[in-house]
C-alpha cells in the first residue's frame, strides 16, 4: 500500500465518523425514563406504553388491581375528577391517561410547579387510543398542587 492510499483510507474513516457523530448526540439525549401503573390487563395502558417507547422513552411498568391503583394515583395528588386508565412518573411528575410525548417533553422543559398532567378519561385519538389521524378534541390539564387543573395544551378534532 502507498501514503496515498492510507491518506484516503484515513479521509473515508474520519469522514464516516463525522457522518455518525449526530446518531451518538441523539442517543446522548435519550428522554427521561417514565414508570407506569396501569390497570390489569388493560390493552390501552399496553398501547400507551408502546407509544411512549416509540417515542424514545425508556419505560418501566407494573399492574395494580382496583384500590391500590387508585390509591397510587391519590398519593400522588392525582385529583380523582381527572382520573384515567394509567398513571405514569417521570421526573417528579405525575402523568394521568394518554399524554402525548410533545406535553411531556414541554413540562420536563417549563418544569411548572405543579404535581403533573393529566388527559382525563380516554379521549379517542389521544397516544394509545386508536389512530391519531383521526381524533376527537381533547384537552392535556396541568394539574395544580391545590389539586385545582388549567388547560396546558389543546387538540382539536381531526
Amino acid at each position: 500500500m502507498t501514503i496515498e492510499t492510507l491518506n484516503r483510507r484515513k479521509a473515508l474513516i474520519l469522514m464516516g465518523s463525522a457522518a455518525l457523530a449526530p446518531l451518538g448526540a441523539a442517543r446522548a439525549k435519550e428522554r427521561p425514563a417514565i414508570h407506569v401503573v396501569k390497570g390489569t390487563g388493560c390493552e390501552c395502558c399496553e398501547a400507551w406504553v408502546a407509544y411512549l417507547r416509540d417515542q424514545g422513552f425508556a419505560v418501566t411498568d407494573e399492574e395494580r388491581f382496583g384500590t391500590l391503583l387508585i390509591g397510587f394515583k391519590t398519593g400522588l395528588g392525582i385529583p380523582p375528577a381527572v382520573f384515567s386508565c394509567h398513571t405514569g412518573v417521570v421526573d417528579g411528575y405525575a402523568l394521568e391517561g394518554h399524554v402525548p410525548a410533545a406535553e411531556i417533553d414541554r413540562l420536563l422543559t417549563e418544569r411548572p410547579d405543579a404535581i403533573g398532567l393529566a388527559v382525563p378519561g380516554m379521549p379517542y385519538g389521544s397516544p394509545g387510543m386508536g389512530s391519531e389521524d383521526s381524533r376527537e378534541a381533547y384537552d392535556v390539564l396541568l394539574i395544580l398542587r391545590d389539586g385545582s387543573t388549567s388547560v396546558f395544551a389543546q387538540y382539536g378534532a381531526l
